[in-house]
C-alpha cells in the first residue's frame, strides 16, 4: 500500500513537473506611471447617455492607451499607436491636437537612411520584413502633416521612400505576420494602407520625381486595381480605394462593393466583423489558436454585431458620399450610441488572441471617427 502511494506521489510530481502552468490573466490592458486602463470586458457597464463627455471618455482612453504603448513597448503596431496616429490627428477640431509624445515615438523609428531590403521567405511565402510597421509609421506621419502641420515634413517623406523599399515586385506589401483581425491580414488591406499613406501626405505624389518611386506608385496602384480579393473584406475595402484613388475603382464595383456591405447589416442597426471573412480566408496561413478561439466563442454560429465593423461600415458609407440621414447609418450609429461603455471604449472581443482585447482600441478610434463623419460631434469643434 505504502509503495502504491509512493509511486502515485512520483507520478503527480513527474505530472506537475511537466505540465505547464497556465499564463495569469493580465489585469490592465495598459499600465504606466500615473496611467492604469484596465482590460476591456463585456460585462463593464454601458453610459447612461451618449454625449461629449462620454466621446471626451472615449478620446480619453485613446490617448491615455497610445501614451502607455509609447512608454512600455516604444514599437508602431496595428492596434494601439497605429490606429491612435492615423485617425486621431484628423480628429483635432473635435478634440484638440493630438499628443506630441506619440509623433516623436514615430520619428525616431524613421531610418537616417534607406537601405536596400532583403525578401525573406518563410512557409511558401515571399516577404520583405518589417513592411507593416513601415506601412503604418508612414500614413501615421502622412496623416499627421495633413491635419495637424498643413505640410509635408522631411521625416515623412523619408518613410514613405523607405516604405517602397519594402514593396514586392508585383506591386504589393504582402502580409506575412498573424495579427489583430481585421489589421493585416490580407495583402489587399495592408496595400491600401499604403495607397492611403501617399495620398494624404500633403503633396508628396504631385511632387514626385524619383522615376523609380513613380514606377513603383504605379505598380502598386496596378496591382490594386486588379488584385483578386480574399474574402468580404477586401471587397468592400474597395470602398475606402475608390475614396483615395478613385480612378482605380469603377462605378459598378463600388455600387456591387455597397451592395455587399449593405447586406451585412444584421437587424439590431451593427455589422460583424466575423461575417466579412471565413475563418481560414482572414490569412494566408491561420494559427490553431486563433482558429479554435473564434469557433470558441459563445455566439461562433451566428456573430453578433460588433463595435469595429459597425463604425467601420459606417465611415465606408461615408466615404462613399451615403448621406448621415440614411436609414443604414442612423441605425448604426444608434447602436453605437447604446454601446458605448462607461470607461468611453467600445468592447469588442479581440480575434487574435483574446487577452488583452487590443480590438477594442482599433473600434474606439472607428467609433469617434464615424460619428464624426456623420457630424454627430459638430457642437465640440475646436476654434
Amino acid at each position: 500500500m505504502k509503495l502504491v502511494f509512493l509511486v502515485s506521489l512520483f507520478a503527480s510530481a513527474v505530472l506537475s513537473a511537466e505540465a505547464p502552468k497556465p499564463k495569469p490573466k493580465p489585469e490592465f490592458q495598459y499600465q504606466t506611471e500615473g496611467i492604469a486602463i484596465s482590460v476591456p470586458s463585456a460585462d463593464e457597464p454601458r453610459v447612461a447617455s451618449f454625449g461629449v463627455g462620454t466621446i471626451q471618455a472615449a478620446a480619453k482612453y485613446l490617448n491615455d492607451g497610445a501614451v502607455c504603448w509609447v512608454r512600455e513597448k516604444t514599437c508602431v503596431n496595428c492596434h494601439t499607436t497605429g490606429p491612435y496616429m492615423v485617425e486621431r490627428p484628423g480628429l483635432s477640431m473635435f478634440l484638440g491636437l493630438p499628443n506630441e509624445e506619440i509623433l516623436a515615438d514615430f520619428v525616431k523609428t524613421v531610418p537616417e537612411k534607406i537601405s536596400p531590403q532583403k525578401e525573406t521567405e518563410k512557409d511558401g511565402l515571399k516577404y520583405y520584413p518589417g513592411s507593416w510597421t513601415s506601412i503604418w509609421r508612414s500614413l501615421g506621419l502622412a496623416e499627421w502633416d495633413k491635419h495637424v502641420t498643413g505640410k509635408l515634413s522631411e521625416h515623412t517623406d523619408r518613410s514613405l521612400r523607405e516604405m517602397f523599399s519594402r514593396q514586392s515586385a508585383d506591386g504589393s506589401f504582402v502580409s506575412f505576420g498573424e495579427v489583430e483581425i481585421p489589421h493585416i491580414t490580407t495583402d489587399f488591406e495592408l496595400t491600401l494602407q499604403a495607397a492611403r499613406a501617399v495620398t494624404v501626405a500633403p503633396d508628396w505624389l504631385s511632387s514626385l520625381r524619383d522615376k523609380e518611386l513613380v514606377a513603383r506608385v504605379d505598380r502598386m496602384k496596378a496591382w490594386l486595381k486588379s488584385a483578386k480579393p480574399k474574402n468580404d473584406y477586401d471587397r468592400v475595402l474597395r470602398l475606402q480605394l475608390a475614396h483615395f484613388m478613385p480612378d482605380l475603382v469603377n462605378t459598378a464595383e463600388r455600387d456591387s462593393a455597397l451592395q455587399l456591405l449593405s447586406s451585412k447589416q444584421h437587424a439590431d442597426g451593427g455589422w460583424s466583423t466575423r461575417d466579412m471573412s471565413a475563418i481560414q480566408d482572414w490569412h494566408f496561413k491561420m494559427s490553431d489558436t486563433v482558429v479554435k478561439l473564434i469557433n470558441g466563442l459563445p455566439d461562433a454560429a451566428k456573430p453578433e454585431s460588433d463595435a469595429y465593423m459597425t463604425a467601420f461600415a459606417i465611415v465606408l458609407m461615408r466615404q462613399s458620399q451615403v448621406p448621415a440621414s440614411d436609414a443604414r447609418i442612423q441605425k448604426a450609429l444608434a447602436w453605437l450610441k447604446r454601446e458605448q461603455r462607461i470607461s468611453g471604449r467600445w468592447w469588442m472581443h479581440s480575434l487574435y488572441r483574446g487577452n488583452y482585447h487590443y480590438i477594442t482600441y482599433i473600434a474606439t478610434t472607428q467609433a469617434i471617427k464615424a460619428f464624426a463623419l456623420c457630424g454627430e460631434l459638430d457642437g465640440m469643434k475646436h476654434e
